[in-house]
């Protein structure tokens, strides 16, 4: 917001450009920058009254009718209204502006600019994945266009993006859940400072704000949780896999033999003979040969 002198001036200039009009337009130039300046309201009859209007009407058809036969200045000339009669075409937005009309809805921009932001997300944390990202682009291209024709603040995107990072970070960090506090709070903050208005018209719904807020946390806890199990879940597969895994001594070890783990069969070196037949539990693995021992490493 201007503050200060720069405001004081742009209010000086606006009442000077009010006055110059009202002047050229045989209005009271005093009444007009009350009602700029200073935000006074007139009704339809005052206004009638003082001479800030011509005309009051109740509709469409009763304006074409008191235009009729009025005199306007259009810069040199004086031209005579013939509107008495004249036919009324309703002109209708087509499908395809209808459609970009609803995207300049700042609710909308601020779902597309969301869901894009969480379809990139998705692509970061499960790349590969292809689809997040390609659906979160076309998201993010429909937002941007909706944004170009609002009140944008650049601020606000600026924190939205600090939410994606801290989101992002969330699934490959172990922060116990602070990165995602603070990308919820960077997302509500985001969004509230989004669009610089004082419009509600203009802003996004805070019940969306919220909403959004609350389904993220969700989404990203979810994800977090299954990325710290996967992290910590023990191996199960491969050669890793195999250690601590128990099986059955196939012939003696002395300190070498075979083993069956895991319905597969394998040499083996024991720590300390083991006979034919006794459990074993696997402590290591050298290429193809399995290191083993009794369970629990007893003698």
């Amino acid at each position: 917001a201007i503050e200060g002198v720069m405001k004081e001036k742009a209010r000086e200039d606006a009442a000077a450009t009010i006055r110059a009009l009202a002047s050229q337009r045989g209005r009271d130039p005093g009444l007009a920058e009350q009602a700029v300046v200073e935000s006074r309201a007139f009704t339809a009859q005052e206004a009638l009254e003082k001479g800030l209007v011509d005309l009051v009407v109740p509709d469409f058809d009763a304006l074409l009718a008191a235009l009729d036969g009025r005199e306007v200045r259009k810069g040199e000339q004086v031209l005579t209204l013939r509107t008495a009669g004249l036919p009324v075409r309703t002109v209708e937005m087509s499908a395809s502006q209808r459609f970009l009309s609803a995207l300049a809805h700042p609710n909308l921009a601020y779902i597309l600019l969301t869901l894009g932001f969480l379809g990139i997300y998705f692509e970061l944390s499960h790349p590969g994945a292809v689809l997040p990202g390609v659906v979160g682009g076309i998201c993010l291209l429909l937002a941007f266009f909706g944004l170009s024709v609002l009140p944008v603040n650049y601020a606000g995107i600026a924190l939205i993006l600090l939410a994606l990072l801290l989101f992002v970070a969330e699934v490959k960090v172990t922060s116990y859940g602070l990165l995602t506090v603070g990308g919820i709070i960077s997302l509500v903050l985001g969004s509230l400072l989004l669009f610089r208005s004082a419009e509600p018209a203009l802003r996004v719904s805070f019940e969306l704000v919220l909403g959004i807020a609350l389904g993220m946390a969700i989404i990203v806890g979810f994800l977090a949780r299954l990325a710290f199990r996967a992290q910590t879940r023990r191996v199960t597969t491969g050669n890793e896999g195999l250690v601590g895994a128990r099986g059955v001594a196939v012939s003696a070890l002395t300190p070498k033999g075979k083993v069956k783990v895991g319905g597969e069969y394998w040499y083996a070196v024991a720590d300390a003979p083991i006979e034919a037949a006794a459990e074993v539990e696997v402590t290591g693995v050298d290429g193809l040969t399995l290191r083993v021992g009794r369970p629990g490493g007893g003698g």
